[in-house]
């Protein structure tokens, strides 16, 4: 007697399921599904990401040497200064990048994006000036904006009269009211955070190699 074939059903056939023919496409779409839908709730693996993108920094993190000569080096210290102020914190590119991946755990990216922002503006010539403000303010301020900033009513108005007729200071107000907010509200949380602790962890165990 002849056994019936067993046929194994296609995943990508499967009622209620996606799968593209091309994973890659969804990291090179500019506003993909896993921004849209997958970023619902906090990625689960964040913390290994973020330890992975350090070390992809800081090669002696995994390898165990240690350099004096390299000024990009990271070091336990620095990392420690992080928690005297945010304004420390913020002073350090690196402390930049580890500080923004968290606020993109916690859906809140736009602050230091803002921020980010405003201060390469302060730097910017004054023939360009409005060009600079004007997207910037489409980008964060504007009710509409697609990374819109949580400030008030008369703030977002007095932004909108500064740049019609921008200079450097345009964006200080707003930049101040999202400081404070990154100061009182996430900053705390990021020391407490295990991206933080173990980032500290890590560098103060290579120390002692």
């Amino acid at each position: 007697m002849r056994a019936a074939a067993i046929t194994t059903p296609r995943l990508d056939k499967m009622p209620g399921m996606f799968f593209p023919a091309n994973p890659k496409s969804l990291k090179e779409t500019g506003h993909s599904l896993l921004e849209d839908k997958t970023q619902k709730r906090r990625p689960k693996t964040f913390g290994m990401d973020m330890r992975a993108y350090l070390r992809s920094m800081i090669p002696h993190l995994e390898s165990g040497m240690k350099s004096s000569k390299s000024k990009d080096i990271l070091s336990a210290d620095e990392v420690i200064q992080w928690s005297q102020s945010l304004e420390k914190l913020l002073a350090n590119q690196i402390g930049q990048d580890v500080f923004g991946n968290f606020l993109k755990s916690e859906f809140s990216e736009e602050n230091i994006e803002f921020w980010l922002a405003c201060e390469d503006y302060k730097k910017t010539e004054s023939d360009l000036l409005y060009c600079k403000a004007q997207k910037i303010y489409k980008a964060f301020v504007h009710s509409d904006a697609a990374k819109q900033i949580n400030i008030d009513f008369r703030t977002r108005e007095s932004t909108a009269k500064k740049i019609k007729t921008p200079t450097p200071t345009s964006f200080d107000e707003a930049q101040k009211l999202i400081y404070t907010l990154m100061e009182k509200d996430s900053y705390p949380r990021f020391l407490k955070s295990t991206i933080y602790i173990n980032l500290l962890s890590d560098l103060q165990a290579n120390n002692l190699k």
